[in-house]
This record gives C-alpha cells, structure tokens and sequence, in this order.
C-alpha cells in the first residue's frame, strides 16, 4: 500500500470507527483491571473536557482579550496571564465535580486543595493547566501537563509520592493541531482531537521515543548553574564528535517534550 492509500485507509477508519480517549481506557480496564469501577475512566474524562475547553480558549484568546497579565504570580514567582487563571479554575470545577479526586496541586496556587468529605473521591491529581503561556502572543505551542495518584485513605500521604508512584501521566498540548499523550502504566498512547467529533481520537497508538536522536533541548541562559557533567555533555553535543547533535530550544516544556518524544533526542 503507498503512501496516499496508507493514509486515505486511515482518515476513513477514524471517520467510521474512531478509537476516543475514553474508549482507549475502558479497554484498558476490561484487560488489565476487569473488575475496576471505572473511576480513573472518569477522572480522564474529566481533565480531556477541561483540555477540549483550553483549546477552544487558546484559539480565541486575543478575541477575548484574555493574553495579558493578571497582575498576580503563581508558586514560582512566575506572572500569571489571565489565561493562567481560567485555565485552572476550569480545571478545578472539572476535577471537582467528578467526584474522583480527594486532593488537587496546581502550579498555580501556593497551597493544596483539599476536597470536601462529600465529593472527596480517591485520586489526587496534580497539574500545570497552561504550561508556556508566556508564550502565547507570539504563537508558540503551549500544553497542559497533569498526573494522578492514588490516595487509598483520602488521605495528603501521595503529595510526597515519587513520581513512580502515578497511576497516569500525560500532557497536552495546543498548537496547529491538539493533541493529548498519555500513560496509564502500559506505554504512551497518542491522541489527536477531531474537532468534527468533539473527541480525542486515537492516533499515535504506541509511542516510544527513538532510541538515538541527535536533538538535545536545553536552556542556555541558565548555563552558570549547571553541574560540571552537563556542561561537559552540551560541551560534546556542540563539539559533533562523535555524534552531531542540532540544539532546539522552544521555551515551552510540552512543545520540548513532545518533539522530543517523537523524534528522539534529550530534553533538560
């Protein structure tokens, strides 16, 4: 099969049998989990409906007059674009409202949300709602990048928790197109959202980074703070022996990342 028949065959599988998000993770759960009760397919659901939602603000940001700064600064001591602020209250009603989580840690705020007894559910999930947005005036890809533990007992204990400890992992990012990356413990799996459908559809179904890439992302400016072994290794990459390596720096951790993962490389 060529090229054009390749990719004719699969724009008429996703537009008679679109593999969603959700219908990733239920088959998920019926193979590795069949007696789950579905939690973690709701939770998803919710932040891809709070990801859907940042997309459609991202695009219409500068008609909404929602770029600028907020006059406030989050946890790092980074300024807050008024975009920052209603990406995380959507995400927190979203999360709120599902009924999953028991703790909420978000970039944007200095302190744990703790949810309330009657809607406390079993996950804390812990997110960056609008990763890059310094950057979106001049059209850079920025993301949104989430985990999710478990916490049994309903408890603060999975806010010290390795990362190892997740249960899922992903990003997602807004740019020429939106796409979601997720983990859930057996590989990553790429989605792309139909804006037809209104749905993330799978189309990157088992990704893994090459194993040799000759990209390396890294912020110069912060070279004076570097140890002795990575400016040694920059100083390698730079030098193109024995590898050539290209240095690609976007400025935004989800667009890093992604290309990254797509096209092999490190990111640091």
């Amino acid at each position: 099969m060529d090229g054009k028949m390749h990719a004719c065959a699969l724009t008429s599988l996703h537009e008679t049998d679109p593999f969603t998000l959700s219908a990733y993770v239920l088959s998920l759960q019926h193979i590795k989990a069949p007696d789950a009760k579905g939690r973690l397919t709701v939770l998803l659901d919710a932040i891809s409906t709070g990801c859907k939602l940042v997309a459609m603000l991202v695009r219409k940001a500068d008609v909404k007059d929602v770029m600028g700064l907020a006059g406030s600064s989050n946890v790092h001591g980074e300024d807050q674009k008024q975009l920052d602020i209603v990406a995380n209250e959507a995400f927190k009603n979203l999360l709120r409202r599902s009924g999953q989580c028991a703790v909420l840690v978000t970039e944007e705020e200095d302190e744990p949300i703790f949810i309330d007894e009657a809607h406390r559910g079993q996950y804390c999930v812990v997110f960056d709602p609008l990763d890059g947005s310094s950057n979106i005036e001049c059209g850079v890809s920025i993301g949104t990048i989430f985990g999710i533990y478990r916490v049994n007992d309903g408890s603060s204990g999975s806010l010290a928790d390795p990362g190892s400890e997740m249960v899922a992992a992903g990003y997602c990012m807004y740019g020429s197109m939106t796409y979601m990356m997720l983990s859930v413990g057996a590989g990553v799996a790429g989605f792309t959202l139909d804006p037809n459908l209104g749905e993330f559809v799978l189309t990157h179904p088992s990704l893994s980074i090459p194993p040799q890439g000759k990209i390396y992302s890294i912020n110069d400016a912060n070279m004076s703070q570097w140890d002795e072994a990575t400016r040694k290794y920059v100083e390698e990459c730079n030098s193109g022996k024995p590898v050539a390596f290209s240095h690609r720096y976007v400025g935004s951790m989800v667009a890093d990342v992604h290309r990254t993962l797509l096209y092999g490389g490190i990111f640091m």
